[in-house]
């Protein structure tokens, strides 16, 4: 639904703590503030991120009116096996937007 942008290495060693990062484009409208007309711009917000690994939760967080447009993330997890990376948005209204990469492990 929005565009998205992941950066995940392509390979890590195992055990390596690897940088993940996120960006999404969306204009988190807060509802507060006033178009041209003078009117109020209609709230538009993400409400939750989450990040598996291996099928299981490593970072998850939840959006609030006061996050910036375009919200970018970074965190880290442990690099265990080869596996996928999945990233899912979710705007206010329920609609998701899904995201992936593939991690490979190598000694």
């Amino acid at each position: 639904m929005y565009k998205t942008r992941i950066a995940v290495p392509a390979t890590a060693r195992p055990g390596e703590i690897i940088e993940i990062r996120t960006l999404i484009s969306h204009p988190m409208e807060s509802g507060f503030r006033r178009g041209p007309d003078g009117a109020l711009i209609p709230r538009n917000i993400l409400r939750s991120f989450s990040c598996t690994y291996l099928g299981e939760p490593v970072f998850g967080m939840d959006f609030f009116p006061g996050v910036a447009a375009n919200p970018f993330l970074s965190f880290h997890l442990r690099a265990t096996e080869s596996g996928e990376v999945h990233f899912e948005w979710i705007d206010q209204d329920g609609k998701s937007t899904t995201a992936s990469a593939t991690l490979t492990v190598r000694a």
